[in-house]
């Protein structure tokens, strides 16, 4: 594996356990600034509308896993498949639980990190 992959599934790993604790800073320093992600039913959005989309939930639980399917690094590019799961607790509610997969862009910045650039996420 090389270190380019290893940083990548790093960065997964990073982006569930951050997500999973909640701590939405260390989840947004893991995407450049002109971040899109798409899901269905939804115009693509930023960076910013993740923010606030994310910071709307504050109190619901989370617990997920992402299982990376393909890996490909090419230059200052890569892109995953994966597949992920997740459970969702929203406060005094029941759990919903959801899974799909996703297809990500990733690009290594000027400071030689890995950090998402595109997401199609298909989780449902």
């Amino acid at each position: 594996m090389s270190d380019d992959e290893r940083a990548i599934r790093q960065l997964v790993d990073t982006w569930m356990k951050a997500s999973n604790a909640g701590d939405l800073a260390a989840v947004l320093d893991l995407m450049t600034d002109d971040v899109i992600f798409m899901v269905p039913g939804q115009e693509p959005f930023g960076k910013q509308q993740f923010r606030a989309a994310s910071e709307s939930m504050r109190g619901t639980a989370m617990d997920g896993h992402a299982e990376i399917c393909e890996l490909e690094v090419t230059g200052e590019w890569a892109w995953i498949r994966s597949h992920i799961e997740l459970t969702v607790t929203p406060p005094g509610r029941e759990p919903v639980r959801r899974a799909g997969h996703t297809l990500s862009i990733l690009r290594k910045g000027g400071d030689r990190r890995w950090r998402l650039f595109r997401d199609a996420n298909l989780v449902s």
